[in-house]
């Protein structure tokens, strides 16, 4: 079946009016055949365009005429390439003095996913490691404690390292990864290797790190759904906690709280690896700072994220002018950014019907897998845009944070979220990384370099579901990870 988007929009509305109450997105038991509007999901702001290099940069199917104007607008400050100020092009100085990318499409390719060096003579564009250190004082506790800030910066190199720096000025450090190969034998004979990174902060530009620094790697993650994953209802993903695993199934989730700049209190994260921030702004405009080392409302410094004892950093010119609000990436253009990140269209499911992927399916859902990658939501109707507003989606995530073993601990701690916890990803598109970023590497740091190989990453509270996995079949593995190709 083949809707179009009015058609789709119509059918869509009717189904989440009619059944959204709990029933409809409780998990299905019937894996003889799909669920209905399974192949959208999401809902009526799915896209079924063709499955190439851009399928991760179409506007919402449900956006009007006018509104699709200011996506494409949107896109335009997305890409552009900022540059040192001061310039002749005023609307696009003011980069660095640190930073990673010049712009977000650098990090986030084609809107998808980004990846680790593949080898000495890549780079490391859509990759980047955290930094900070543990509270040094009562006041440094009380600011974590009440979460008035995720983590306490290193005194010389702040929360983020940068590798690039303008003209003048010395790069923070160059990142330097080290693999070990570690075999995995399965259940059938066969043996999967898994690589386990080390990464070091090589040639620092501006002295050593703090003696305590917690380092942690992070890949630019794919960009789609991101609006319809901030219009879920937080009693939807609240419902879902449970911290001391009270059904005794092995999975605690716990939610990641976070203080917001734009409402200005403690609000639930969503977004980012640890759900360290709250919303779609609050992420591009942090990552406008921290990565490309712009100002907007938001983070109006100019010196982008210099710390205090970078002084000539401070001191570099910037593009901070009264012509665009004293910040260089005025409100116009962060809420342009802003619209077109909440706005990119989740692809239509591929082969959503077929025997092999329903059976694995199945697989997937009786190993516990949806014990954390919960399948569907239906979106809130009040506050929410319209092309967000009441949809029946599914992302297969719950949002929360879990303790994912040993195996896949930064030690670093990032608001609520201890050095062993990470939010739970959502799946949606994910099988088509490999046609639009044109590489298969997974999780937050790229060291998977399939999606088995992601899985059996998997430890602590999903450890069970991983040996479950372990255990299976060549064909039943097969027919699994296809389904997960599918979504």
């Amino acid at each position: 079946m083949n809707l179009s988007p009015l058609i789709l929009a119509a059918a869509c509305s009717a189904l989440t009016v009619a059944y959204a109450a709990e029933p409809i997105t409780q998990p299905t038991t019937d894996f003889t055949k799909a669920e209905e509007y399974e192949r959208y999901p999401a809902g009526a702001a799915t896209h079924t365009k063709k499955l190439n290099k851009d399928a991760f940069s179409h506007a919402s199917a449900n956006m009007s005429f006018e509104r699709e104007i200011d996506f494409k607008v949107g896109n335009g400050f997305f890409k552009r390439l900022w540059v040192t100020a001061p310039a002749s092009t005023k609307a696009a100085d003011g980069l660095g003095p640190l930073y990673n990318a010049r712009s977000c499409q650098r990090c986030h390719l084609k809107d998808g996913r980004g990846h680790p060096p593949e080898n000495s003579n890549d780079n490391a564009v859509s990759m980047f490691l955290r930094v900070s250190i543990p509270p040094q004082s009562d006041a440094d506790r009380q600011l974590i404690e009440t979460h008035r800030v995720k983590n306490i910066p290193d005194p010389m190199y702040g929360t983020q390292l940068q590798d690039f720096a303008i003209a003048g000025h010395n790069a923070e450090y160059r990142l330097q990864i080290d693999y070990q190969e570690l075999p995995v034998k399965l259940a059938d004979g066969e043996t999967a290797s898994l690589r386990a990174p080390t990464y070091t902060a090589a040639d620092l530009g501006y002295g050593p790190l703090h003696a305590q620094a917690q380092l942690s790697p992070r890949i630019a993650p794919q960009m789609i759904g991101l609006g319809l994953l901030e219009a879920i209802d937080e009693q939807d993903i609240l419902s879902q906690v449970d911290p001391d695993d009270s059904n005794n199934d092995g999975i605690s989730g716990r939610p990641n709280l976070v203080w917001s700049l734009e409402h200005d209190k403690v609000m639930l994260g969503r977004f980012g690896h640890k759900a360290g921030e709250s919303s779609v702004m609050e992420q591009s405009l942090g990552a406008f700072a921290g990565d490309v080392g712009i100002s907007t409302p938001l983070h109006p410094a100019g010196s982008g994220e210099c710390t205090a004892q970078q002084q000539d950093c401070i001191a570099a010119p910037d593009g901070n002018s009264p012509e665009y609000d004293n910040v260089e990436a005025d409100q116009k253009v962060s809420d342009l950014v802003v619209f077109y990140a909440k706005n990119l269209a989740v692809p239509a499911r591929r082969d959503y019907d077929d025997p092999q992927v329903l059976a694995g399916k199945k697989l997937f859902y009786e190993s516990g897998c949806i014990g954390c990658h919960t399948p569907k939501y239906v979106t809130r109707s009040d506050d929410v845009a319209p092309e967000q507003k009441r949809q029946l989606i599914w992302p297969y995530t719950d949002l929360l944070l879990h303790d994912m073993g040993e195996g896949l601990a930064d030690n670093r701690p990032e608001g609520a979220a201890d050095g062993r916890e990470w939010r739970t990803p959502p799946l949606w598109g994910i099988g088509l990384t490999p046609t639009v970023n044109g590489h298969s590497y997974y999780l937050h740091d790229g060291r998977a370099r399939n999606l088995l190989e992601a899985i059996l990453w998997h430890g602590g509270e999903a450890q069970a579901a991983r040996d479950r996995v372990v255990a299976m079949s060549a064909e039943d593995r097969a027919a699994m990870l296809r389904f997960v190709e599918s979504l």
